[in-house]
Formats: structure tokens, C-alpha cells, sequence
């Protein structure tokens, strides 16, 4: 039994008090209330992420690289309970071998209204995950935070070819970006493990379109 390391508990009570950008900033009211799960293993290189990309069918964040996670049902206990359920329905995870060690402040996503609650977990006993929703998930991937932070694997993505961009990373053969993109960004700071950009020249750049992301210069 593996258990919770001194850094993920420092990342958890640094990700208490996060700063939340404006766009991502709850409304007082309204939005539909949903939960992820963002959970650290830690694997032959070191802590890793656990992410699915999700299956190019779906109508909504088709073929998208993602946390595990959906909308809280009325039969969850709490948003704790909504995260552990969706990664067992999506990966074959375990919950009993997860430990919750927080919980990040509330996301908002405008475009899908979803309230997300990202929920801090700790992989104490890993157990084997694949894809188990063929309609929802297309893979499942454990990604080492050390090629996150590496910025030979690091993007940047525009939004509508408006002023706006985000984070990205090149990693598993996914391209992870929009709101999965940010919230690692954030955890990448607040654990201590960022690095510097590459330079501006050789830092690729894509924008997001309504047909998925293209390649900007």
C-alpha cells in the first residue's frame, strides 16, 4: 500500500486556493453539475496522470483527450462520489484503491454550461484501466507528469482565432488542450514541476475550429 506522498498533499492544499481565469469562473447561478477525476499514480517514471481520450462519435468533445469524469447524478452522495463512479464506468478502475485527497476550486465550461468539480485523487493501490465505455472512451493512458512539464511537449492553442489561447500538450499520441489542458497547466505550477517554454519561434501553435484543432503558420 502506497501512501499519500508529501508533494500530492502539498499540491492539495496549494490547489485549494488556486486562482481561477475570468472565462473558467462559475456564474452565481445555473450550470449543470458535473465532476472529474484528476488522479496521480505513481508509475516506473515517476507521478503520472491518469486521462482517456474520448471515443470521435460523440456529439459533444468528440475525440478529445480528458480526465475521467461526467455529470453528478441525484443518486451520487457527492461530487467526490460522481468522479470515483465515472472513472470506474469509463476506465475499469478500482474506486477502492483510490484515496480523494482534495478537491480543486469550481470550473466553469460556457460553451457545454457544465459547473465541474475537479476532484484531487491518489492511485494508493493502481489497478488495471482500459477502455470500458466504447461509446464514451477510446483509450485510457497513464501520462508521466515529466513529459507534461517537458516543453519540447508542450502547445499552444488559440480559441477562434480570437486574442484568447490556452495550454497544450503533445503526449501519448493525444493532443491535450482546452479545459484538460488548463487545469494540468495550473497543477504543472502549483506542483512545482513547470519548466520554461521553449522559445516563441519554435513553440507550436493551433486553432480551434468547429471541425477540431489546425495547425496556425
Amino acid at each position: 500500500m502506497n501512501s499519500i506522498p508529501l508533494w500530492l498533499a502539498a499540491l492539495a492544499d496549494a490547489a485549494e486556493t488556486m486562482t481561477v481565469p475570468p472565462p473558467m469562473r462559475p456564474p452565481a447561478e445555473g450550470g449543470r453539475e458535473s465532476a472529474v477525476l484528476v488522479l496521480f499514480g505513481e508509475g516506473p517514471r515517476g507521478p503520472d496522470l491518469l486521462l482517456i481520450q474520448r471515443s470521435e462519435g460523440l456529439r459533444r468533445h468528440a475525440g478529445q483527450p480528458a480526465f475521467p469524469g461526467g455529470r453528478i447524478e441525484p443518486s451520487d452522495a457527492s461530487p467526490e462520489a460522481a468522479a470515483l463512479r465515472e472513472a470506474a464506468e469509463e476506465t475499469g478502475l478500482l474506486p477502492e484503491g483510490v484515496d480523494v485527497v482534495g478537491r480543486l476550486p469550481e470550473l466553469y465550461l460556457s460553451f457545454s454550461d457544465f459547473r465541474v468539480a475537479p476532484v484531487l485523487g491518489w492511485w494508493r493501490e493502481p489497478s488495471e484501466v482500459r477502455p470500458t465505455d466504447l461509446g464514451e472512451v477510446a483509450a485510457v493512458s497513464r501520462v508521466p507528469v515529466a513529459d507534461l512539464a517537458d516543453p519540447a511537449n508542450r502547445v499552444k492553442v488559440r480559441y477562434g482565432g480570437g486574442p484568447r489561447w490556452g495550454p497544450g500538450f503533445r503526449v501519448e499520441g493525444m493532443l491535450v488542450w482546452g479545459f484538460t489542458g488548463a487545469v494540468i497547466d495550473s497543477l504543472l505550477a502549483l506542483g512545482g514541476w513547470e519548466l520554461p517554454w521553449r522559445d516563441e519561434g519554435l513553440t507550436e501553435v493551433f486553432e480551434a475550429t468547429p471541425q477540431g484543432l489546425r495547425p496556425v503558420g
